[in-house]
């Protein structure tokens, strides 16, 4: 399912019930891979690369609001995405969320017109 506005395509992840309180998922679209999370306040997505080295963050740890990079350790701040410990300097993207009907819909930069 996918829904277009004007800046973003709305896209469906996931279930709520594929995501446990406190844990991260894959999910790829268009050739882009993205990490969502599910916290206590709520879902949350970024991009799924580690801005540090080439590890996905879904193999990552959610820790309170931060998701632990699988492979040294960084981490970052799931609702802003900012890096938050060493090695990571750099800050993650951030995407919209929102939830209907039972689906986790992420909001995608839409597609420029061919």
């Amino acid at each position: 399912m996918s829904v277009e506005t004007k800046t973003v395509n709305w896209v469906a992840a996931c279930a709520t019930g594929d995501i446990d309180e406190e844990d991260v998922i894959r999910f790829d679209y268009a050739g882009a891979s993205y990490a969502v999370y599910r916290i206590s306040d709520g879902f949350y997505a970024s991009d799924g690369w580690c801005t540090h080295e080439q590890a996905h963050l879904a193999d990552g740890f959610v820790v309170d609001r931060e998701i632990e990079c699988p492979l040294h350790q960084g981490r970052f701040d799931i609702p802003s995405g900012k890096a938050m410990s060493p090695p990571v300097c750099v800050h993650l993207k951030t995407y919209p969320v929102r939830v209907e009907d039972g689906q986790v819909l992420l909001g995608v930069p839409a597609q420029e017109a061919s």
